[in-house]
């Protein structure tokens, strides 16, 4: 048959990769509602094939390019899972000290994508710190659907910790300045929204469709933040109304952007959920704003 192409898909087909994605139906289930839109010469096998991540095809930046420094450290996390995986780049020529950038993974571990996009934003001129909270059980097992597994055996404020001691490894590394932001996607997301509660020198914060922090703590939050939601993706933008009225009511340093016709997970090309055009405006959006607040 004639290659998939997004356009072909019907909505409920992202949304339902969307709760597979997020444990919310098992392989088991996905595959049997998946078999509802295996018409028209289109095949479970072929649907499957289409939407899962490729990650061989997609690296933007590999990890032997010249124009940066990669590699893996370990740094520790007390107050969470130890001893902590992850990987720091920053550009090659190094003539002064840069703003430091903590990356944030899905809800899978440090994938070849977030690792990708950490290399991006070396790249863009700054140090970033991508941790692998899958770290205390082995780290990133080679696949999304085990990684999802063993991410869900953690407990999620305890990764927050883990991220939080990335923020003051990075703070305190001598390639840095001394600024710091961070940026994550999906559980990232989460975690960024939550970094700009839990730490008050926080220079800045962008989650792309992350779940928002407890209202009641919006009066914590000092870190400007830049927010990317994608409209399609009513699950997270349920709590959205609520979160800006609270950033409003408390007079935070905020701005936000709703992609039009754009799913979860647009910034991530490895996906047909991709949306060029939305991830490289939000993208630019994101290193405009941290070449503002990190330098």
């Amino acid at each position: 048959m004639d290659e998939i192409k997004k356009e072909d898909i019907k909505q409920e087909v992202f949304d339902l990769y969307d709760d597979y994605a997020h444990d919310r139906v098992n392989r088991r289930e996905f595959v049997q509602k998946l078999s509802t839109y295996a018409v028209g010469g289109l095949t479970v096998a072929s649907l499957m094939s289409f939407l899962m991540p490729d990650y061989k095809g997609q690296i933007q930046i590999k990890p032997d390019d010249p124009r940066i420094k990669s590699e893996y450290i370990t740094y520790q996390s007390e107050k969470g899972g130890g001893k902590m995986k992850a990987l720091l780049s920053m550009p090659a020529d190094v003539n002064k000290k840069l703003g430091g950038i903590v990356v944030v993974h899905e809800n899978r571990g440090l994938n070849p994508h977030i690792e990708d996009v950490a290399r991006r934003a070396a790249l863009a001129g700054f140090v970033s710190l991508a941790p692998d909270a899958l770290t205390p059980l082995g780290g990133y097992p080679g696949t999304d659907d085990e990684g999802r597994t063993l991410q869900s055996k953690r407990d999620r404020n305890e990764m927050l910790e883990d991220f939080v001691a990335a923020y003051d490894y990075l703070k305190d590394h001598k390639a840095t300045n001394g600024k710091v932001g961070v940026v994550g996607f999906c559980f990232g997301g989460w975690i960024s929204n939550m970094m700009a509660v839990r730490i008050p020198d926080l220079a800045a914060a962008v989650p792309f469709y992350g779940g928002q922090p407890p209202i009641e703590d919006v009066p914590k939050i000092q870190a400007p933040l830049l927010l990317h939601y994608a409209e399609l993706d009513t699950r997270v933008n349920e709590g959205w109304p609520a979160y800006e009225a609270a950033l409003k009511e408390h007079n935070k340093e905020y701005t936000a952007y709703m992609y039009a016709n754009a799913n979860h997970g647009f910034h991530n090309d490895t996906t047909p959920r991709y949306d060029k055009a939305a991830a490289e405006l939000a993208w630019k959006r994101t290193i405009d704003f941290f070449n503002e607040k990190l330098k």
